[in-house]
């Protein structure tokens, strides 16, 4: 087996060999032209940002939209009522209904009594003013749940998919951010409207939009058309960033009283997407000021610098019962991450993964993550594979390494009673 770089330190932790192992510790110096070196001692605290934002909204994040760059965050993981920014997840679900072939855009479903009564025109709120039992594409329903931010689309697209709202919300949106990762999530409807199972955080607010921009392009330019008519009555788009920010093409606006004012809003400036979510305030205007100055805020401070090329060595994770001690490891993707344009910032990346990986390990096989944090906050998360094959070893190693773990682990055990 080929030496290990001298750079490159492995220790140990003191928790159970089935709980998360940090691999290797990497700080990242990345003032103009820096490096990436690794080091045995963290980098604790630092200098405070003297371009940090300063924000009014109660709960808020700004992520860069490639790399998933955190370039700030408030409560970011404060369950608050999304309100309608909730239809996100609606109109994801029926994205990914479309791109399996379960659902087609040509598919007609029925605006019923109360989908028009809860949503419509007699409902006080935003609605698509389609008619009591019409029938509306698949097609029309997402320009009205999108530009409109009509309950009406979303209650007939929910009741078209499972039959009735609450199946929809229990077992096609929450089924589907489970799937997305998106872990705190919980939806009672599909609209949006006051319910007290609806809560979402700017964070999985942000992980949503990032998802919706990479993964179905071909719909996200829904979220920039500007206006739509539908029953002869023409409604603008009820996203205020769309005509005050350059480069400002999504996504949506939310209140309730509960909630107050949020929106999550994106906007592409000189090849960079940066994603915002803001929610709890009081009045739209500050609403729509908040999102413009902190996108703006993004784009005249940060820049994307790349920590690792495209599959290039990363560091290494502990194999049990291998040919080899250890797995090279790599990502498939450029690993990059946003940092200021001006002064210095320290980052430490650490290679995170539950180990030690157990022989056979096949090359491409994802064993961990690269996280990499900014002060205490994590500023982005990438996955790292294996950068080669690992054959199972011979009896012996088993057995060493099983009786090496044994020990190891009645270590571990006796430090945490301590």
């Amino acid at each position: 087996m080929a030496a290990k770089p001298p750079f490159l330190h492995r220790f140990r932790s003191i928790r159970p060999v089935w709980r998360v192992l940090m691999a290797a510790l990497l700080v990242a110096a990345v003032a103009c032209g820096g490096a990436v070196y690794a080091a045995n001692n963290s980098v604790q605290g630092g200098k405070k940002d003297e371009h940090a934002f300063d924000g009014d909204a109660p709960t808020a994040i700004l992520m860069e939209a490639t790399s998933g760059s955190i370039l700030f965050e408030k409560n970011a993981d404060e369950l608050r009522p999304p309100s309608s920014m909730m239809k996100l997840m609606t109109v994801e679900v029926v994205f990914n209904a479309i791109k399996e072939g379960k659902v087609k855009l040509t598919d007609e479903f029925r605006i019923s009594e109360g989908a028009w009564r809860r949503g419509g025109a007699p409902s006080g709120g935003s609605t698509m003013f389609a008619a009591i039992n019409s029938k509306v594409p698949v097609d029309d329903l997402l320009h009205g749940a999108i530009i409109q931010s009509g309950n009406d689309s979303c209650i007939a697209l929910a009741e078209g998919m499972a039959g009735n709202e609450r199946m929809f919300a229990n077992d096609y949106m929450t089924k589907r951010a489970r799937e997305l990762g998106l872990t705190k999530s919980t939806f009672g409807n599909a609209s949006g409207l006051p319910d007290p199972n609806n809560k979402m955080t700017v964070r999985e607010l942000a992980k949503l939009a990032r998802h919706l921009i990479l993964d179905f392009p071909e719909f996200y330019k829904l979220f920039n058309e500007r206006e739509f008519t539908w029953n002869k009555i023409r409604q603008q788009n009820r996203n205020p960033l769309l005509n005050s920010l350059n480069g400002a093409d999504g996504l949506k606006t939310g209140y309730t009283k509960e909630g107050g004012y949020g929106m999550v809003g994106s906007a592409v400036q000189n090849g960079i997407r940066l994603i915002v979510v803001i929610n709890g305030l009081d009045d739209p205007d500050d609403r729509a000021q908040e999102a413009k100055k902190m996108l703006e805020w993004g784009f005249r401070n940060f820049e994307a610098r790349t920590l690792f090329a495209e599959k290039q060595f990363v560091g290494y994770a502990k194999v049990f019962g291998g040919e080899s001690r250890s797995v090279k490891l790599a990502s498939r993707e450029p690993i990059k991450v946003m940092v200021p344009k001006t002064g210095s910032e320290k980052l430490i990346a650490r290679i995170v993964y539950s180990g030690p990986v157990r022989a056979p390990i096949k090359e491409g096989q994802q064993v961990g993550v690269v996280r990499v944090w900014r002060g205490a906050n994590v500023a982005m998360e990438t996955p790292v594979y294996a950068a080669e094959a690992v054959g199972a070893g011979s009896t012996i190693r088993r057995a060493i390494d099983g009786a090496s773990e044994l020990v190891v682990g009645m270590f571990r055990a006796s430090a945490e009673k301590l």
